[in-house]
């Protein structure tokens, strides 16, 4: 089946990118290509230059969500250093793994719960843990799918506020459902709908999202470029 057709699209680096669009248009998928998890049957994508697949060790990916063993004894430090796990060969982690685990734990306000087992945690402290284990590895790039989808407004919030501070020295693309919250941090959106288009966020004075009257559960991006609902 084919799920994404006719796209050109370029990310300029240090963008914050909110990637929108119904169930099923192919917004994972599209993360799972620019991954190099999935091969595009026609065309090509480089990422920061090269193949998805060289690129994958400069990207880190927060999926929606994962399937874990709860009676697995984990701790926090350990599930954080898991995103070092593709640079060691042979052995275990190093001094190095371990401090930059908790330099990234501290980043996303776990600071001190090192030593918790992992699956002891709420579900946000756990998406935190998520991000700390992708932002471990330093990336370029942070790929979010629905990083915000299992939590409560507050930590919400506090999350979107990480992403626009970590948005100062790194590429971001979040996929969202959440629109007004992430179009307020962003510097382009995204539709994808089985097809893609860019909207550059006050590129010009009409770029803005606006709410329908009488269906609250749909809004219209418009600007220069055709408007998407």
């Amino acid at each position: 089946q084919e799920v994404l057709r006719n796209i050109t699209v370029d990310i300029p680096r240090k963008s914050l990118v909110a990637a929108i669009g119904p169930n099923g248009g192919g917004k994972t998928t599209f993360l799972k290509l620019l991954l190099g998890v999935l091969q595009p049957r026609h065309g090509e994508i480089s990422v920061l230059g090269i193949s998805p697949a060289k690129a994958r060790g400069r990207i880190g990916f927060v999926p929606q969500q994962i399937n874990f063993d709860p009676d697995f004894p984990i701790t926090v430090l350990e599930a954080a250093m898991l995103g070092r796990a593709a640079s060691r060969t042979i052995g275990g982690f190093s001094r190095a793994d371990r401090a930059a685990a908790l330099d990234a734990l501290r980043t996303v306000g776990l600071d001190g719960l090192d030593n918790r087992l992992f699956p002891d945690l709420s579900g946000g402290q756990r998406q935190r843990v998520l991000i700390a284990q992708a932002l471990c590895s330093d990336p370029e790039i942070l790929l979010l799918d629905e990083p915000t989808a299992n939590v409560d407004p507050e930590t919400e919030k506090a999350l979107y506020e990480l992403f626009h501070e970590l948005n100062r020295t790194k590429t971001i693309i979040i996929v969202s459902h959440n629109l007004r919250v992430v179009i307020s941090h962003a510097t382009h959106i995204l539709c994808i709908d089985r097809t893609a288009d860019m909207h550059v966020v006050g590129e010009d004075d009409s770029t803005r999202l606006e709410p329908i009257k009488g269906h609250s559960a749909y809004s219209t991006i418009n600007d220069a470029h055709p408007v998407h609902m």
